[in-house]
């Protein structure tokens, strides 16, 4: 069972498979840590992370690589206006979304790379384009990529298929020295960013004097080091097509002469009841925002993946409770099924191993089909409960059935973790101790009232012989 996915590049579904017929390797452009990752971010890395799931449940290895940007236009100047070092500023947002990542169910990536750590490495790939004449040091003290020495630009992105929205047209020598910008144009970009007052102590000496590395050449040359000079695929979220990942291609092609990724795989991107995400429109929430509304990292996960990644995720409340039941009922179909929480899901090597169960890892094999793949797991559930209820589901075939849903299980990246109980707030707490010490007093009109106030505080009382506990009414 082959997974496909869509390349970006050929805009037509390729079987992934390792070019080394051992070990698929792929490298996904992780996040600038400048600040709290948010929903639309984490909407690529739970989609990556699902693709890496489903082609080990296929039983071939992967080689995940996925990097940190710590240094860039950014994080220096957040760092600056915070008046703290850049390593203590990004160490702090790189921990957080470790965090998050945990929470989420992400697999960890083989290696790690942070821009900081890989300067030589950028130092020496510029140098071999200046050598090579794709790049020059401009008057500005910086070095640039020269567009027009590599006629395969834009390939990626079909730059010369569209209208060019700059108010000049492109012309060689027009020069790009941000490290992010939106224009469809062809320009000359900076591989290394001469030093200016406002980066403070952040520069490294380079041989164009000090200044430090442009954002794009810094996937390039971690890419290179953990994958090798081609390697089977590329991934990030669309917004990333151009210009990063069309100058990734050119600055990496034109050192190496080889092709740079096999395929490239984009996800697409997230909006908020209907809108583009935006801190001026409120809707730009992180897993803290949702954890306020009573809403888990699990359940965030389950609806990141209700959408296909091709197709934007029109993200809302609604749609993360409708994901708050669809885990509650995997969470009992898994109890029925007779496994513990603490089951380990585990990737099998066989579509056998799958049992009843193979239709879903089918839909997530065809270009990640996620929806495809929840709506037959639930299918499935349907079917297996009947059998279950019937006392038809038993022995070899029950065995089967558990692994098989195990399998899907690490797959799709849902742990299934029963839900924390809910602390009640202080004043429920005395309510209901009040009540309890008045029921042994024998008060019952007392008891009655004290336990009608805890109800219309969203709470009922479980009594037991020895206590009481505190539930939340559903």
């Amino acid at each position: 069972m082959d997974l496909q996915i869509y390349d970006t590049e050929t805009r037509k579904l390729q079987t992934v498979s390792p070019m080394d017929g051992d070990t698929f390797r792929f490298y996904c452009c992780g996040p600038t840590v400048y600040g709290p990752a948010h929903i639309g971010n984490f909407r690529t890395f739970v989609l990556q992370d699902v693709f890496r799931r489903v082609i080990e449940a296929t039983g071939l290895k992967t080689r995940h690589v996925r990097n940190l940007t710590d240094v860039d236009d950014k994080t220096i100047r957040e760092s600056q206006n915070e008046g703290v070092s850049l390593k203590d500023f990004t160490d702090q947002w790189r921990d957080k979304f470790h965090a998050d990542c945990e929470a989420l169910g992400l697999l960890s990536p083989a290696v790690e790379p942070s821009a900081v750590e890989h300067i030589p490495e950028q130092i020496e790939l510029i140098a071999d384009l200046v050598e090579k004449g794709y790049a020059y040091q401009a008057d500005d003290g910086s070095v640039y990529f020269d567009v027009s020495s590599f006629p395969k630009y834009g390939r990626l992105s079909r730059l010369s298929e569209r209208e060019i929205t700059t108010d000049t047209a492109p012309s060689e020598g027009e020069r790009e020295s941000s490290d992010e910008y939106d224009r469809d144009s062809a320009a000359d970009f900076a591989l290394w960013k001469a030093y200016r007052d406002e980066d403070g102590p952040n520069f490294w000496e380079s041989p164009w004097g000090k200044g430090r590395p442009g954002w794009h050449i810094e996937c390039s040359a971690m890419a290179m080091k953990h994958l090798g000079k081609s390697f089977d695929l590329h991934s990030g979220g669309v917004d990333l097509i151009f210009p990063h990942h069309e100058n990734e291609i050119a600055q990496s092609e034109a050192s190496t002469g080889q092709t740079f990724a096999r395929l490239w795989f984009h996800v697409t991107h997230l909006m908020v009841d209907g809108a583009k995400m935006a801190k001026s429109l409120g809707n730009l929430y992180t897993l803290e925002d949702l954890a306020e509304k009573g809403f888990t990292a699990e359940e965030l996960r389950y609806t990141l993946i209700s959408a296909h990644y091709r197709q934007p995720l029109n993200f809302t409340l609604e749609s993360m409770s409708a994901s708050k039941k669809a885990i509650g009922r995997l969470r009992d179909f898994r109890d029925k099924l007779g496994l513990s929480a603490e089951a380990a899901p585990a990737p099998t090597a066989t579509v056998d191993e799958l049992g009843p169960f193979q239709p879903v890892l089918k839909a997530a094999t065809a270009d990640l089909n996620t929806p495809e793949a929840l709506g037959q797991l639930f299918t499935v559930i349907k079917q297996l409960s009947r059998q279950l209820d019937e006392g038809a589901l038993a022995g070899e075939e029950l065995a089967v059935a558990q692994k098989g849903f195990l399998a899907v299980q690490y797959a799709l990246g849902l742990a299934l973790a029963e839900p924390e109980k809910a602390a009640a707030p202080q004043e429920v707490v005395d309510l209901a101790q009040q009540r309890w010490e008045a029921k042994q007093a024998k008060d019952w009109a007392a008891a009655d009232s004290l336990r009608d106030q805890v109800t219309a505080a969203g709470w009922q009382i479980k009594d037991a012989p020895d206590g009481f506990e505190l539930l939340p009414l559903s």
